[in-house]
């Protein structure tokens, strides 16, 4: 049996209605248009089955198999509606009236998220720090609220303002984004950010971003084991983690802040939206190999399909009040679908159909472009103004920061998991043991020669300790030229001279440079 067609939601001054999706694009016939300007209001059921809206009278409920409308409510103030995960129940809110089940008694709690899936239910709570004491987020399981000591697991962290907590999908760990409103190194306009990793079974540990500069995204692949990171002063690094928080595939830099797993974990979309230009990046998870580079301009919404193969941008009000309209596209780059309202409408919000996992299988990565009756989108890179001076001389680059490569972080030798930082110091020590050996074995037969030498031949300098992997030694000879580099700058700025832009970010990778440094030299 073939896989249903998934349907389109669109809500906006035209009214409320919904979209075939691929391959037919047109209204659908199981939802009867609703041409009212006052729906703010919308939901479906997890499974797809149901669609509950509330259009500023009623709060509505259609069966989108039958197009039957099921039941109708006199509550015209709805502005949330939301489905149990088993779909038989429908919470709508406009005010605060259901009776407490269970109460955490825990103070100054600013916020909370509770965990997905099923049961039983597990609560992240957030307290912020007060009087010199830190921060700290707890994980909780329902109904299992008996203080502190019944916690499953605690962090705490001081330079927190506010944090973001995503649950996995397993709900087996949380990922923490603790935010400060100011910087007080003056390196960012956004703050200073952390990333906190906390599991159920008590482990947390600080994730560690090699590029300093704001957190943009954060996001769980579906299968719970792997999560990507957007992070670094422009243009930002992207970089996979696994459950240990060690890197696995760094994707380089890039013009993006945001990142989308597919339904089934094995595409990756990295993008730059809002004040970006659009451009995407479509990457193979298991060989993580790029399958395109689409360009969306003006989006201001991202959404897979539950298929797993399609994806929707769309221009909303009010974010941007012009150009409104959606696009539906195939991952390997095509243009499917395009849709622009009238220039004197608006376009509020469009979302999929949801359906349970398993519905769509998945399917194998395709590289080549699908066929498309739409033309290409993708614009001409633009020309950067040359004086008619320097026309007919060759270019020269002009960017003030170099594009970083993508490189896997696996280790070579046919292993899928990342050395841990004991297995690594093992090693390190087991070839720095080797070459020992084999400089002692070299020493010997130098002997003789060295014992014919004269006298009063000059002592050679006492050699360095070395880890006997050139790498690494070359490495750190480098990081204590770079922070020799800094201390200059340092004290050049403390003279009173005014330091370049490129000069103050030398000093901003301080701290980076001196913990990566620490790490080589444990390794001895």
């Amino acid at each position: 049996m073939a896989p249903p067609t998934p349907l389109l939601a669109v809500r906006g001054s035209e009214g409320l209605y919904m979209v075939n999706g691929p391959p037919s694009f047109t209204e659908s016939t199981a939802f009867q248009r609703d041409s009212g300007k006052n729906c703010k209001a919308v939901a479906f059921s997890k499974d797809g089955s149901l669609f509950a809206w509330c259009n500023g009278e009623k709060v509505n409920i259609v069966n989108i198999t039958s197009a039957e409308l099921l039941r109708s409510f006199d509550l015209p103030k709805t502005v949330c509606l939301e489905f149990s995960p088993k779909n038989n129940v429908l919470v709508t809110w406009q005010a605060y009236t259901n009776t407490i089940a269970n109460k955490l008694h825990l103070q100054k709690v600013n916020d909370f998220v509770l965990s997905p899936g099923a049961q039983p239910t597990k609560v992240a709570v957030y307290v912020p720090g007060s009087k010199g004491a830190p921060s700290f987020v707890r994980l909780y399981q329902y109904p299992n609220f008996n203080g502190p000591q019944s916690a499953l697991a605690n962090k705490s962290f001081f330079k927190a303002d506010k944090v973001t907590m995503l649950w996995n999908k397993k709900a087996t760990a949380v990922l923490v984004i603790a935010s400060t409103e100011v910087d007080k190194t003056g390196a960012s306009y956004y703050g200073e950010q952390t990333l906190h990793y906390i599991a159920t079974n008590g482990e947390s540990v600080v994730v560690q971003l090699p590029k300093n500069g704001p957190i943009y995204d954060v996001v769980w692949n579906p299968n719970s084991v792997e999560f990507c990171a957007v992070y670094g002063f422009m243009p930002a690094k992207a970089t996979v983690f696994n459950l240990k928080c060690d890197p696995v595939f760094d994707f380089g830099t890039g013009p993006r802040n945001a990142a989308y797993y597919s339904p089934h974990g094995h595409i990756l979309v990295l993008a730059g939206f809002g004040n970006l230009r659009g451009q995407m990046e479509v990457w193979d998870v298991k060989n993580y190999k790029l399958i395109s580079k689409p360009v969306a301009s003006d989006s201001t919404y991202f959404a897979w399909c539950p298929d797993g193969e399609h994806i929707v941008t769309a221009t909303c009000a009010p974010r941007l009040r012009v150009n409104n309209g959606y696009k539906i596209w195939h991952y390997t780059g095509s243009v499917l679908h395009s849709y622009e309202v009238p220039s004197n409408e608006e376009m509020w919000q469009v979302f999929w159909q949801p359906f349970l996992d398993g519905v769509f299988p998945a399917k194998a990565v395709k590289y080549q472009a699908v066929p498309s009756e739409l033309p290409s989108t993708e614009p001409k890179p633009a020309q950067a103004y040359r004086p008619p001076a320097l026309r007919n001389k060759p270019a020269t680059s002009s960017k003030l920061h170099e594009d970083e490569p993508p490189q896997n972080m696996k280790p070579s030798g046919g292993s899928d998991k990342p050395l841990s930082k004991t297995a690594l110091k093992n090693q390190r020590k087991h070839e720095a043991k080797k070459a020992a050996k084999q400089e002692a074995k070299a020493d010997a037969n130098q002997e003789p020669a060295q014992s014919s030498a004269p006298q009063n031949a000059p002592r050679s300098t006492v050699p360095a300790v070395t880890s006997g992997d050139p790498e690494v030694d070359k490495k750190i000879k480098n990081l204590k030229k770079k922070l020799k580099a800094i201390e200059q700058l340092k004290e050049q700025a403390a003279a009173g001279k005014q330091l370049e832009k490129n000069q103050l970010e030398k000093i901003q990778k301080e701290t980076a440079l001196l913990q990566e440094l620490e790490d080589l030299e444990l390794g001895l």
